[in-house]
């Protein structure tokens, strides 16, 4: 009935309007990479990745904006798309479709010169943003001192991304809906204390999707809570990731993890910076050793030039992937260009 009465109010807001001619732009771009896996056989390092989106875009009558992208995977098959009206009601901005998630895009925010801790993968890492991939329903507008407020809500979390006129039916049949919300605060903004912590923002995270419908089983639930700053030309993050995979049968347990996350950016001119980033994971699996936690420290330095990117990382992970002792260690050169 909720979700019927907010259909209702959207289509009264979007009735009385009329399209002026749009605009359309082609963005992208393009990686080559050579990686060393010293704990692993490398064989062919060469890599490469290409990223291409369409996006168009048009003004309505009425003070609202109606927006559409697109985006190809590497092989050119259709990836992720999403509509967006933009300024309903004079407040907020609301989209359907799939392009990534409100969480999955601050899976990792501490800073870095190139990549995460385990962003050329040195260690395998649970983090947020599993409903990345699903079909839902969005909004994003901003509350006076709270800051920036975006949820999502999906219907069934099934991964399947529909044509229009169509439903995805018994799709993955045993699972249920999703729901996500973000919230990033200012703190320069806030009242009182905002003086003393200007450049620092505090980015609040938490989602919660039903794996199961039968009885005596739980949801997977995620949370995370960053806090991004800098001081003149340092840069610094810390981050804390909690996931909670949720009971998939009855009369089991729930396995769930801990991960935190530190960056430490350093800008030394305009085109050159460094960085060190450092992550680290914990476990509850009563069905496996959880004595131990996987550690990656990773250094990174980034060049731009001409338009150009030039990344270079050395990563190194013990315990990798949850296994005492196991090392996985990394060494990326990238090359990177975007238009």
């Amino acid at each position: 009935m909720k979700i019927t009465k907010i259909l209702v109010a959207l289509s009264f807001l979007f009735a009385v309007s009329t399209a002026h001619a749009g605009e359309m732009t082609v963005t992208g771009s393009m990686q080559a990479t050579y990686q060393s896996e010293p704990d692993r056989t490398t064989g062919n390092p060469l890599g490469m990745d290409r990223e291409i989106k369409f996006s168009g875009s048009t003004e309505l009558d009425n003070g609202m904006s109606m927006s559409v992208m697109q985006d190809f995977g590497d092989d050119g098959a259709f990836g992720d798309g999403k509509i967006t009206f933009g300024n309903v009601g004079g407040l907020v901005d609301i989209y359907v479709g799939t392009d990534g998630s409100e969480l999955d895009a601050i899976d990792d925010i501490t800073p870095t010169a190139f990549e995460e801790a385990n962003g050329s993968g040195s260690g395998t890492y649970q983090d947020v943003g599993t409903l990345a991939a699903e079909m839902g329903i969005g909004i994003k507008g901003s509350l006076p001192i709270i800051g920036t407020v975006q949820a999502q809500y999906v219907p069934k979390a099934d991964a399947a991304e529909n044509a229009d006129k169509v439903a995805s039916g018994d799709t993955s049949g045993s699972k249920g809906s999703g729901m996500e919300v973000v919230v990033k605060t200012a703190l320069g903004d806030l009242p009182v204390v905002g003086s003393f912590l200007g450049g620092n923002t505090l980015t609040l995270g938490y989602a919660e999707e039903e794996m199961e419908r039968v009885a005596n089983t739980t949801d997977r639930h995620e949370a995370t809570v960053a806090l991004t700053g800098s001081i003149g030309n340092l840069s610094y993050g810390y981050q804390v990731e909690h996931i909670d995979g949720g009971q998939t049968a009855a009369a089991t347990d729930a396995v769930f993890y801990n991960v935190e996350s530190i960056g430490l950016a350093y800008a030394v001119n305009d085109a050159l910076s460094i960085s060190y980033n450092m992550m680290e994971q914990k476990q509850h699996n009563v069905a496996a050793d959880s004595s131990f936690e996987q550690e990656t420290d990773a250094i990174n330095i980034g060049y731009t030039v001409g338009g150009l990117t030039l990344g270079f990382q050395d990563a190194s992970t013990d315990n990798a992937n949850m296994v005492k002792d196991a090392k996985d260690d990394t060494r990326t050169i990238s090359v990177k260009a975007a238009f």
